[in-house]
């Protein structure tokens, strides 16, 4: 089967012959359109909270995290205030932890800030069945308690199993269930832009 959402990035099929490599599909966004996408959704979330007051950015391990830092230094830009950014390793959270991996590798959940009370706005960077955005909120609840939970996506390819909903959007792209999207970013994958990704026998 596919895997998860949570681990779809490292581009392999798991079957019953083991692991074989994906094969690129389409490109559906590069380096440009992924920045206009973050800058747009760093205005809506101005927007929406009117300002950055008690506004804490929260990236989800592994990608969301370095989109986080990017949403902060984009909303620096326009407000000229610097919201803190902190990370979420939701591994333990997962309602599906068993068959994404029989050892998950924990890391560590860092948030430099109390969230009680805060508009917390979680960040990934892909949003599939809403199990790693629902994991997320476990985590988050257990740090505190926020005024607001908001999350915000860079793409959201549907197929929904929870009812979770984006706040904030880069793309929706409607998938099928046997494609897989990857997220490359320059910070983790020396390499900018979003991918389809299919077995090479589908």
């Amino acid at each position: 089967m596919l895997l998860a959402a949570y681990y779809v990035q490292e581009a392999f099929f798991v079957g019953k012959g083991g692991r074989n490599v994906l094969k690129e599909k389409a490109q559906i966004l590069d380096s440009t359109q992924i920045r206009r996408a973050l800058t747009r959704i760093s205005h809506e979330i101005l927007e929406s909270n009117r300002g950055t007051s008690d506004l804490v950015l929260a990236g989800i391990r592994t990608r969301g995290v370095p989109l986080a830092n990017r949403l902060a230094k984009a909303i620096e830009q326009i407000d000229g205030v610097s919201v803190p950014v902190g990370v979420l390793d939701i591994s333990l959270y997962r309602d599906d932890l068993t068959s994404v991996a029989e050892e998950p590798v924990l890391n560590q959940t860092s948030m430099p800030v109390d969230v009680a009370g805060k508009v917390v706005v979680l960040v990934d960077d892909v949003l599939f069945t809403g199990r790693t955005a629902r994991a997320a909120l476990d985590a988050v609840m257990d740090l505190g308690r926020p005024a607001r939970v908001q999350l915000a996506v860079l793409v959201d390819r549907g197929h929904r199993e929870l009812p979770i909903r984006a706040d904030y959007v880069g793309k929706n792209l409607p998938t099928s269930t046997k494609e897989v999207v990857a997220v490359r970013l320059g910070e983790i994958d020396q390499e900018e832009r979003v991918l389809i990704l299919e077995h090479p026998d589908l």
